[in-house]
């Protein structure tokens, strides 16, 4: 992360004036001009290749400018937070969070080094607790105590619990969260973030949205998050052809105007065609009748016929074949897989069954990538089986995009697998003509793969993965480095997908989108199955717990009745009753209880589901509704006396 003081003037926040920055291949932006205000928080957005990144470092003076300039308030402290962090190997987290900051930082880290040293010393330990207290006394002086809270709050929220850990020893994914723990802590004026979901779980990209809500700084960010988009910022900034277009409010404001742009071009490019076909009438009459008319206006009618017509943007193209599915399709039967005496899938049993979608959820390093390269058959399980069918072509879309040749060039990569391709629809097309319709133009089609954007890359791994007509998609966290273009895209595809899915991601829009069954990886490498998409989950678990916490509370109101009732009164002694514990037969019913209220509550949701489509015949929604109807009662039955169990507990 990088830590700068820039200056100059103190109108905003930040403004950016006639900024012109090019490459090799030509000019990346032309004459950018924006402003962001103290309390706004922008979300930039734009193909891959647009500049977003880029932006974000001439912001941060990481990148020179060809033209305009970037303004800054006097003495403003601006910190960014790159995808790619880089650290001194041998530094400790504690150290690498705080060797950049404030001065009140540095205090606070010495503070931290004490305590660690005091807790870790032995014998003569006076001269520590005198330095501790010192620390401590200069820390309160300077209102240091609240930083302290926050930075306790936030590498525990971001799961950097041993402050003494080598930044060495870190992996990738915890490398990124420390450079994140390292920008939230240090509050500067601008924070400036480029990519922060990645290699964050849905659970810690749900209270970094809490955190980012209440940050009381400038906020510019990068991601291709929608949920978090629409969350977080309150402006929006498109980067499309070198240009910038400002839009108020969130993502889903942003897309209502693109909306409105795109009905008010469409109008006016009915308009002009309408222009153009009465002007051509009016030349075709011929010189003599063009001979009356003004000789502005036969320039005028001239230039309007000759005029640039409106662009279309391009957009993906996803369409590839479909090999047939036979009726076995994958079986897998108690499969276990540990790493360093570390339990990631215990005894875990499925059937794939025609059209299922599943998402796979579950903190980092849970073992969501483990699960899918067994599936694949990259690694073996400790024990257990699984059966592929004859018939299923796996396609694995895994994170690191390890089949891309640095060397080959891009044309060269997608012939490998064919240099025709069926297409969807039953036509062929060209290796090269597959690659146009993945927006990889024809000088880029002879680039080697090396020269790509990680973006670009991730876009042609997919491309040939899909070639190949796989029935059976396993899809290893696929929205890292695509743009959201690209993302509605694979969405829109994935929607008409025929053959089975199963995705592990943290992207909360795309699970909502595209599965219908989600499993969640939990301690000790159970794996529990819940019917719906991601939001569905977090409805049922909203209710579980808001069921939980009735139960406690009637428990608590019981309790509080019997000591009122007591014969010493309210403030007599607690009863010397030993209270009724469960005997093993209740607690054999408690757990059963337990399970089948989930599976019931499960089933319900399912059959809510399919009562609120329209389609259906009317034999089909009264089985339905009966079903429904006996479901809520037993469910009804089973609450009241898990209610009656749980008490005794």
């Amino acid at each position: 992360m990088d830590i700068k003081p820039r200056s100059t003037v103190k109108s905003c926040s930040l403004s950016l004036e006639s900024v012109q920055k090019s490459f090799g291949s030509g000019p990346l932006f032309e004459d950018v001009t924006f402003g962001l205000e103290h309390n706004e928080r922008m979300g930039i957005i734009g193909r891959n290749g647009s500049g977003k990144t880029t932006l974000l470092r001439i912001i941060a003076g990481c990148e020179t400018l060809d033209g305009g300039r970037v303004v800054l308030p006097s003495g403003s402290l601006v910190a960014y937070v790159p995808q790619n962090s880089v650290f001194e190997e041998s530094l400790t987290v504690l150290d690498a969070v705080f060797e950049k900051g404030s001065e009140k930082m540095l205090r606070l880290r010495d503070y931290e080094a004490a305590c660690l040293e005091l807790e870790s010393a032995g014998g003569d330990q006076k001269h520590l607790l005198e330095r501790v207290s010192e620390l401590g006394h200069q820390l309160e002086i300077h209102g240091g105590w609240e930083l302290e809270a926050n930075a306790k709050s936030v590498l525990h929220q971001l799961g950097l619990t041993d402050p003494t850990q080598r930044v060495g020893d870190l992996s990738g994914g915890l490398r990124k969260r420390l450079a994140l723990a390292r920008g939230l802590i240090l509050r500067p004026d601008l924070l400036i973030l480029d990519e922060p979901t990645n290699h964050l779980d849905s659970e810690t990209i749900a209270w970094l949205e809490d955190y980012l809500a209440n940050y009381t700084g400038a906020l510019l960010l990068v991601t291709h998050d929608r949920y978090f988009l629409d969350r977080v910022v309150n402006v929006m900034l498109e980067i499309e052809k070198g240009r910038v277009q400002r839009f108020e409010g969130n993502y889903t404001h942003y897309l209502e105007k693109k909306e409105e742009q795109a009905l008010q071009r469409e109008t006016e490019a009915v308009k002009r065609e309408g222009m153009i076909r009465r002007e051509l009438a009016w030349l075709r009459q011929g010189a003599k009748a063009r001979s009356t008319k003004q000789k502005a206006h036969v320039e005028r009618a001239k230039a309007l016929i000759s005029g640039p017509k409106l662009e279309t943007e391009k957009n993906l193209e996803l369409a590839a074949p479909l090999a047939r599915l036979g009726n076995k399709i994958l079986e897998i039967e108690n499969i276990t897989k540990s790493f360093n005496e570390k339990v990631l899938i215990d005894k875990f049993s499925y059937k794939l069954k025609q059209g299922d979608r599943i998402g796979i959820i579950g903190p980092n390093g849970s073992g969501k990538t483990t699960l899918l390269e067994i599936i694949a058959g990259r690694i073996p399980p400790d024990s257990g089986t699984i059966e592929v069918g004859k018939t299923v072509i796996i396609g694995y879309f895994d994170q690191e995009s390890r089949a891309l040749e640095e060397d080959m060039r891009v044309v060269d990569y997608i012939r490998q697998t064919a240099d025709n391709v069926k297409t969807a629809d039953g036509g062929v097309i060209s290796a090269s003509s597959m690659l146009e319709r993945f927006l990889f133009s024809s000088d880029q089609q002879f680039t080697p793969i090396g020269r790509l954007s990680g973006g670009e890359r991730r876009r042609l791994y997919l491309l040939r993965l899909l070639m190949g007509a796989p029935n059976l998609l396993l899809l290893d966290e696929p929205t890292n480095d695509f743009d959201i273009a690209t993302l509605v895209a694979l969405e829109n595809y994935l929607d008409s997908f025929a053959g089975c899915l199963i995705i592990a991601t943290h992207d909360r829009f795309l699970l909502d989108r595209v599965v219908t069954q989600v499993f969640r990886i939990e301690e000790a490498g159970q794996l529990r199955g819940y019917i719906g998409n991601y939001s569905d989950l977090k409805d049922l678990q909203k209710k579980n717990n808001r069921e939980k916490q009735i139960v406690q509370d009637k428990k608590n109101e019981k309790n509080s009745k019997q000591i009122e009732n007591s014969p010493m009164g309210l403030n007599g002694p607690a009863s010397t009753a030993t209270p009724r514990k469960l005997n093993y037969k209740e607690r054999r019913e408690l757990e059963d209880l337990e399970k089948r209220i989930s599976e019931s509550e499960s089933r319900k949701t399912e059959l809510e589901k399919l009562l609120s489509v329209p389609a259906g015949d009317f034999k089909s929604i009264t089985t339905l509704t009966t079903e429904l109807e006996k479901l809520n009662k037993q469910l009804e039955q089973d609450m009241n006396r898990w209610t009656e169990l749980a008490e005794l507990t």
